[in-house]
Order: structure tokens, then C-alpha cells, then sequence
């Protein structure tokens, strides 16, 4: 009885606490859930700024490590049965020899890669002969001088890494083999790149040197704008604009980075043709061998 008695007053006593919690929290007529809303709007537009800044920040890190994100330009040779245009990748062989060729280098092609893709054999010949290269030894063990052959690769404008900083103010202009593939965006930051030289916004001060690009990580850059319009002349004719020079010394280089890219394609062309005969053969194969099975009629005589 008395176990009875202390549950019902413990009862009444959580009755009144309620009470009470409730009439003060109307005062000012706003009730519990009215102060649950405003709690939970507060909490939603606090996580929206925080996840606003986070985004904000992880934008700027971005751009600060790849530079500012390049547009997608529609290169002629990305579709699946798309192959290079050869007329560029030789008005840019030419842009790279008259404008790049002072600094940069691409060390992994050769003379006779140019042969069949933008020049004759005779062409290509006549260029390698404009350039001596140290070959050796000779039978007293010396070294000597002699002309370049097809066999050998394009001259370098360096001996080494540490003659090509002293002669740019310690940056090294890095060799132009593979550029196309090592940085990011590949053919649409060296576009990009090309074009992007400008006079650095309010604010914003770069050293002595340096040249500002907003497509370059960091933002400044060692290597001077070196396209201006009219720089190059080309053979075909072609008006050597400063987007043109930069649309085709990029495909060049994206050439030299896959000089197998049109072979390639052609290849899987002919397998995908092979591979189609091969499996129109297995349908008509199957299906001669399994018509009859799939035809057949099965009686059960259950009463037999």
C-alpha cells in the first residue's frame, strides 16, 4: 500500500514538472516546437556555410595545385574513328622550330618519326642535314662532328639540366616529349597556357622574372608569352594567327606524345570488323545446330 502511495505521488510530481517546462516555454507566445524550428534552421544554414567554405576552399586549393581549370576545345582527333589532322602536326613541327626549339626539347622523337606523317623522306632528310651531331669514336678515339642522319633525334637547345637553368634564371624548361600526358588537362592546358598571358588582376603581384597566367599553377610563370600574330609563316599559307600557332604546336606535341594514335585506331577498326564477321558466324552456327532441339516435338504417353 505504501509502494502504491509513493508511485502515485511521484506520478502527480512529474505531472507538474511538465507543466511548468511547458508554460514557460509558451512565454512570449512561442511554444517547444516553434523553438525546435528555430533550432533547427539555425543548425541547417550554419552546416550550408560551413559546407559552402569547405567547397570554397577545396575550389582554391584546386586551382592553386592544376591552375585554372581549362575549357574542353573539341580536338579533331578525340573521336573514336578520328584521326590527327598531318597539315597541322606540320605547321606545328614548324611553330615548335622557329618559336619552342630555343628552350625546349623533345628529346624521344627522331627524324625519321616525321617521315609519312608531315614530311618526305627528302624533307625529312634535308632538315636532319642542317644540324651536326658528335658522334665518335673514330679509330684514334676521338670524337667527332658529322651530319645528322634520319636515325638521329632532334637537337637539344641544352647540353644538360644545369646549362639550360643557367641560361633561363634557374628555371628548367622541361623537355616537350611527353608534356601533353604529364600535366593535367593535357591538350587543353598547353592550349590554354599558350593563350592565357595576361596583366595580373588588382592585388595581385608577382616577382621580377615572372610573367603572370592564370592557367599556370601558382599563377606566374618563368617563360615569357612567346605567340604574337604573324610569327610563324607557313608553307600551306595558313594565316599564322596566335590561336592558330597554338592550336596546331599543341597538336603537334599531341602527336608527339602518341605518335601511335592513328595506327592504333585503324587496328581496332579491323578487329572490331573481324570480331563482327566472327560473331555473326557463331549466331548462324548456333543457331544450325541447336534448330532442330529447339524444334523437336516430345510426346509423354502416360497411359502406356
Amino acid at each position: 500500500m505504501f509502494q502504491l502511495r509513493s508511485l502515485l505521488r511521484l506520478r502527480e510530481g512529474g505531472q507538474r514538472l511538465a507543466s511548468q517546462v511547458s508554460g514557460s516555454a509558451a512565454v512570449g507566445g512561442e511554444t517547444v516546437s516553434d523553438g525546435l524550428m528555430r533550432l533547427v534552421c539555425t543548425a541547417g544554414l550554419g552546416t550550408l556555410a560551413w559546407a559552402s567554405l569547405s567547397f570554397g576552399e577545396s575550389v582554391a586549393a584546386d586551382e592553386a595545385e592544376h591552375g585554372l581549370a581549362s575549357a574542353e576545345y573539341p580536338w579533331p582527333h578525340n573521336g573514336v574513328f578520328s584521326s590527327y589532322d598531318h597539315a597541322s602536326i606540320r605547321r606545328g613541327h614548324q611553330v615548335y622550330q622557329q618559336v619552342c626549339a630555343a628552350c625546349h626539347s623533345v628529346a624521344l622523337l627522331h627524324y625519321r618519326d616525321l617521315v609519312g606523317v608531315c614530311y618526305t623522306e627528302d624533307e625529312a632528310k634535308e632538315m636532319a642535314l642542317e644540324n651536326e651531331v658528335t658522334d665518335g669514336p673514330d679509330d684514334t678515339g676521338e670524337m667527332f662532328d658529322r651530319p645528322a642522319k634520319l636515325s638521329d633525334p632532334l637537337p637539344r637547345p641544352y647540353a644538360n639540366e644545369e646549362g639550360a637553368r643557367y641560361a633561363n634564371g634557374g628555371a628548367y624548361p622541361p623537355d616537350l616529349s611527353l608534356i601533353t600526358k604529364a600535366r593535367h588537362d593535357g591538350e587543353n592546358y598547353v592550349f590554354s597556357l599558350l593563350l592565357g598571358y595576361r596583366d595580373p588582376p588588382a592585388g595581385v603581384t608577382v616577382r621580377e622574372g615572372l610573367y603572370y597566367n592564370p592557367y599556370f599553377p601558382g599563377g606566374a610563370i618563368a617563360m615569357p608569352k612567346m605567340l604574337a600574330d604573324g610569327g610563324v609563316e607557313y608553307d600551306d599559307g595558313t594565316p599564322a594567327t596566335e590561336s592558330q600557332m597554338a592550336k596546331d604546336v599543341t597538336t603537334f606535341l599531341a602527336w608527339a606524345a602518341e605518335p601511335e594514335h592513328d595506327d592504333r585506331k585503324l587496328m581496332g577498326v579491323k578487329w572490331i570488323f573481324v570480331l563482327s564477321l566472327v560473331l555473326m558466324q557463331a549466331v548462324y552456327y548456333k543457331r544450325l545446330r541447336f534448330a532442330p532441339l529447339k524444334s523437336r516435338k516430345i510426346i509423354v504417353d502416360a497411359v502406356n
